[in-house]
């Protein structure tokens, strides 16, 4: 639809209520376009006597009349006069004798699309007669429900107010259709409509019974008939009511009913009918794997949460100060993974929210390490969504380098400052983590250092991140330290 609305700006003059009243129409034409055999083609005015074909649709129930695609042609002359002609007398124009196009027999309608008291576009409804023939009663009841339909359009009462939340697609005239009396009895119930109303196990007589009559004696809940009934009725009142979705007999069939109300008289209503059964079926399985991935996460969770806790009880029994720096540094990495975890089992996918992770670690970091209240740690810029391989990964980067940072670049008491920094762009992650500390000592060379932490970082960004990391002197001439990170934020295989 961007497209359709980036056109009309661009070539019309329309406002953005008419904008919004064509678009709704687009949404909403393959219905009129199944229910009439036809192609439809909206065409805007784009000068005093020419017109633009802005969209077209073709219809599902029989063959087109344009092999090639007429977006973009402009009508003048002869072809563009019954359009004009609805457009200028805001009536529906038919043309008596067929047109050719090569060896195919068109006949052309033009319906004037009105908003408001405006006249501001024209559909185009064009008949492939080549194969014409007696048309059945389906056809001729398609065929009427597309006339009330067209003459809606021209009135402006078709296609009726957006509802907020419902989808644009739905049920088709091909998934099954009905059409009631303003009664709300069922006046004609299509082959496909028949097999739905058999699948939710109504085996008796269809036409002439109200359709809540029918749906209530095999409706799993009560409440849906009910609330069809109300959909029914609000539709042949005019109104624009929600699609409504009934269990029965083992299958799900969703129904939605639209006024049939031309010229301000009420005929009716259509409603349109599919069978979603196996639909909701996968929705379920899909729900209910991503029910258990969740879970699996959060026990992931808390069983590393347990080591974590085991691992701080074990390093406060133990006499060795290097044994126990170890144990807690093993402690706080178990720990930031956990934070991943925790994340991904409250995600309804894989992907996490990386900017609240980091500043939970920030905080759980100037707790374990003792800097609360004298070295500060925050983050500046947004991570934003990351998979899960990736933050994983990074999470554990990140710990290692601000923990570095904090325990090694600051003297004992000195206060100072720590920010993780980080651009998102062109595919790439870059992050800087920044200290205002007492600098590299010298001949120091991260690559050679036989500390455990930096030797996981460089495994990590190279192995697992497919990145570059380089911990220098900072450029910006300021005192202390920076790690540069960049990493690509292609998925992970």
């Amino acid at each position: 639809m961007s497209a359709l609305s980036d056109l009309l700006a661009a070539r019309t003059t329309l406002d953005d209520k008419q904008v919004s009243h064509i678009q709704r129409l687009v949404g909403e034409w393959q219905l009129l376009a199944d229910l009439s055999f036809a192609d439809l083609l909206l065409w805007v005015p784009v000068g005093p006597d020419a017109l633009l074909c802005a969209a077209q649709c073709r219809p599902t129930t029989g063959p087109t009349a344009y092999v090639n695609d007429q977006v973009g042609d402009v009508a003048k002359g002869s072809r563009a006069d019954p359009m004009l002609i609805a457009l200028r007398e805001g009536r529906i124009f038919r043309e008596t004798d067929p047109n050719w196009d090569g060896d195919l027999p068109i006949r052309r309608e033009a319906i004037p699309i009105r908003v408001g008291d405006s006249l501001v576009a024209v559909l185009g409804r064009d008949s492939n007669l080549a194969s014409i023939r007696s048309p059945s009663q389906l056809e001729l009841v398609y065929l009427q429900s597309a006339a009330d339909l067209a003459v809606m359009v021209a009135d402006g009462s078709f296609p009726g107010e957006p509802l907020e939340g419902e989808e644009g697609s739905g049920p088709r005239v091909g998934d099954g259709m009905v059409r009631v009396e303003r009664d709300g009895t069922i006046l004609y119930a299509s082959p496909n409509s028949l097999s739905a109303f058999r699948r939710l196990g109504i085996t008796g007589q269809v036409l002439g019974e109200p359709v809540n009559t029918l749906t209530s004696t095999v409706a799993d809940d009560p409440f849906d008939a009910s609330d069809l009934a109300v959909a029914v009725g609000e539709a042949i009142a005019g109104g624009n009511p929600r699609s409504i979705e009934l269990d029965g007999g083992g299958a799900t069939v969703m129904f939605r009913a639209l006024p049939l109300r031309p010229r301000g008289e009420a005929l009716g209503a259509l409603v349109l009918m599919q069978d979603v059964t196996e639909l909701r079926r996968r929705d379920r399985q899909i729900l209910s794997k991503d029910a258990t991935i969740r879970e699996i996460h959060h026990r992931v969770k808390n069983n590393l949460q347990t080591v974590a806790a085991l691992l701080r009880l074990q390093a406060r029994r133990v006499g060795i100060p290097e044994a126990r720096e170890a144990l807690e540094e093993s402690m706080r990495r178990i720990a930031s993974i956990a934070l991943v975890h925790e994340t991904l089992s409250v995600s309804p996918d894989e992907d996490v929210e990386f900017d609240e992770i980091v500043d939970r670690l920030l905080g759980m970091l100037a707790d374990v390490t003792g800097a609360q209240g004298q070295i500060a740690l925050s983050r500046d810029g947004t991570f934003g969504q990351l998979p899960a391989e990736i933050a994983t990964s990074l999470v554990l980067v990140l710990t290692e380098l601000v923990q570095n940072a904090v325990e090694h670049g600051f003297a004992p008491g000195t206060p100072g400052t720590t920010v993780v920094g980080v651009q998102r762009a062109r595919g790439n992650l870059t992050v800087r983590v920044v200290d205002d500390g007492r600098g590299l000592p010298a001949g120091f060379s991260a690559h050679g250092s036989d500390r455990l932490g930096l030797q996981i970082v460089y495994t990590l960004v190279g192995a697992e991140l497919a990145g570059t990391i380089d911990i220098r002197t900072r450029t910006d001439g300021e005192r202390g330290t920076e790690a540069l990170l960049v990493i690509p934020l292609t998925r992970r295989a």
